[in-house]
C-alpha cells in the first residue's frame, strides 16, 4: 500500500534493511565515516547513521539491535520510536549491477530511534565478533545536518528520518 512518504510493507525488488538514529543525552545523533564501498561513499559523502540488512526470520527491531551492536558495540540503548513506514532509495544506475550482485534496485528501510544510555567507552567501531569494521571514525552530529552528509541518492530518506525523529534531537 502506497503512502505519501513511504510504504506499509517492505518494497519488492529492494533489499530489506534497518536504519538507526542513536541519540545521546544532548540530542545529538551518532554518525560514522564509512570505510568505503561503492554504495556508501562517493564525492566526499562518507558519513551515515548505522544501517544493515534484515536476516531471514529476524524482526526489524531484532535486526536493528544486532546491526547496532555489530557496527558500534552499543548495547546500552533504549528504544524511542520506530518509523511508521518503510522508506526506500534507488541506487544510481551505474551501481545497480555491482552492488548486492545486482539483485536489488536499492534498499527499503525501517528506521528506529534509540537513546544511548551508556558511557562512550562502550562504543567500539573496530572489527569485533567476526564482523568487519563499517566505520573509520565516529562523531555526534545534529540530526538536521545528516541529509547533507549522506550520499545524494540516500538524501530523501535522511530528510524523512530527520523529520520523523526531530522530537528527540537537539534544538
Amino acid at each position: 500500500m502506497l503512502h505519501e512518504t513511504g510504504f506499509a510493507e517492505p518494497l519488492e525488488g529492494y533489499r530489506p534493511c534497518v536504519g538507526l538514529a542513536v541519540f545521546n543525552a544532548d540530542g545529538l545523533v551518532f554518525v560514522g565515516r564509512r570505510t568505503g564501498g561503492e554504495e556508501s561513499v562517493s564525492s566526499g559523502y562518507a558519513w551515515q547513521m548505522p544501517q544493515g540488512g534484515i536476516d531471514r526470520g529476524e524482526t526489524p527491531l531484532e535486526a536493528a539491535k544486532r546491526e547496532l551492536y555489530e557496527e558500534t558495540a552499543m548495547r546500552s540503548v533504549t528504544l524511542l520510536a520506530e518509523s511508521p513506514l518503510w522508506w526506500h532509495y534507488d541506487l544510481p544506475e551505474e551501481l545497480c549491477r555491482s552492488v548486492w550482485k545486482g539483485r536489488y534496485r536499492g534498499q527499503t528501510q525501517k528506521w528506529f530511534a534509540f537513546r544511548f544510555e551508556g558511557d562512550e567507552a562502550e562504543i567500539d567501531i573496530g572489527p569485533h565478533d567476526g564482523h568487519k569494521a563499517e566505520f573509520l571514525q565516529w562523531n555526534w552530529e545534529r540530526l538536521e545536518r545528516t541529509p547533507e552528509l549522506i550520499v545524494p541518492f540516500k538524501r530523501d530518506v535522511y530528510e524523512r528520518v530527520a523529520s520523523a525523529f526531530a522530537d528527540f534531537a537537539a534544538s
